[in-house]
């Protein structure tokens, strides 16, 4: 199984809409910027998103988008399945049906292989579903509160520094 690379990238949106002042929604023209990304790309994945219910939109000079549910309710497999679709790691092609030849083993084949790929399916639903991104952020960070600043105005880097300085 291979995910594309739009999984790493509404991730990484979740991630600064996670860190995002809850207050203000965040530009996707400084998030395109910020990952480097088209702007149009961009915006299929949150389009993806936002169909799926992780996130919101507002549209307008203000709008941009937001965090649609809480972080301990928005799993791995949300993400997964928002931009990749549901798992489902076994296609059918028929081929078995050119090694047997429609013999007497074709059928018994073919659902050995679909139900060995349904459980191995099943296994990544469960796992994925038990890890959420309020999981991982506190993983990274190292503690239950995470930052919160605005990304349309600061960097995490210069947020941070201006805490340490803060509290000096």
């Amino acid at each position: 199984m291979h995910l594309s690379k739009s999984v790493e990238q509404a991730a990484c949106i979740l991630i600064l809409l996670a860190t995002q002042d809850s207050s203000v929604p965040l530009s996707t023209d400084e998030i395109s910027n910020r990952l480097e990304v088209s702007p149009s790309y961009l915006k299929k994945i949150t389009r993806k998103l936002v169909v799926k219910k992780v996130i919101t939109s507002v549209s307008g000079n203000k709008g941009g988008i937001s965090l649609a549910r809480n972080l301990d309710d928005i799993s791995l497999l949300d993400v997964i399945e928002a931009v990749e679709g549901p798992i489902s790691t076994f296609q059918d092609t028929g081929l078995i049906n050119f090694v047997f030849e429609g013999g007497k083993y074709t059928e018994k084949g073919t659902n050995l292989l679909h139900d060995v790929f349904t459980n191995a399916d099943e296994l990544l639903i469960q796992y994925f579903s038990g890890v959420t991104l309020a999981d991982l952020l506190k993983e990274v960070f190292g503690t239950v509160k995470l930052p919160s600043l605005n990304w349309n105005e600061t960097s995490l880097t210069e947020f941070l520094q201006q805490e340490r300085s803060a509290k000096k």
